[in-house]
């Protein structure tokens, strides 16, 4: 799919180059052309030089055909608003912007817009939430036999009881991130519009049971 990806710091760069060997496509937008000097020489994604909430930028670096927009410049506001511009002006799904402060970074993840913060672990993060399926495991046995981790779900699973997915897919819902703090589900537990869904699941039936959830349910 194609990526946008606002800033190109080191996080910029390194999910940059990590998104393209992964066989995606990337666009990257920075105010100064000399950043782009931190991409690999076989970087072969379009590099874009201005603000990237502007929306003739925004355009130019293939926000229309994109399915994704991570903002990880080095300026909260900047990175708030074009990720708002991203989701509210072009509709884009995936859309995740970096947060240095703390308490703003709460704030904006109680109104639906993902953040993260650090080098590494954003990097990471980013990659979660950029490419829903097939996401890296956020826990994983010593065996290597059973994972954890955050899988995407389709929009239509949105109402139905978190043990639907269990009753669905043999696995195990350990618990959901609704607006930013953890959820242990009960019984009648039912998925909300912006969960994250933290799964239980044998190693060797993740692809499977990533491809259930990412479509639409079945009757159950």
């Amino acid at each position: 799919m194609h990526v946008v990806i606002m800033g190109c710091g080191r996080v910029g760069s390194t999910l940059a180059r990590t998104l393209e060997k992964r066989g995606h496509t990337v666009a990257i937008i920075d105010q100064s052309a000399d950043s782009f000097r931190r991409l690999s020489p076989n970087f072969t994604g379009r590099t874009v030089t201005g603000m990237g909430f502007d929306r003739e930028v925004l355009i130019d670096a293939g926000i229309e055909r994109a399915e994704a927009f991570a903002a990880v410049s080095n300026g909260d506001n900047s990175n708030i608003l074009a990720a708002r511009v991203a989701r509210e002006n072009f509709g884009i799904g995936n859309v995740v912007a970096r947060i240095y402060d703390p308490g703003r970074a709460e704030v904006y993840q109680r109104l639906g817009i993902p953040t993260v913060g650090t080098v590494k672990w954003t990097v990471d993060q980013m990659m979660r939430r950029l490419l829903p399926e097939g996401s890296e495991p956020e826990w994983r046995d010593p065996s290597g036999t059973v994972r954890l981790a955050e899988v995407h779900v389709n929009s239509q699973w949105v109402g139905r009881l978190a043990f639907d997915i269990e009753k669905a897919t043999g696995a195990r819902v350990a618990f959901l991130t609704r607006l930013g703090e953890g959820v242990l589900p009960r019984a009648d537990t039912v998925i909300q519009e912006g969960d994250l869904v933290h799964v239980v699941m044998l190693e060797r039936d993740a692809a499977k049971i990533e491809s259930q959830l990412g479509a639409k349910p079945e009757e159950l």
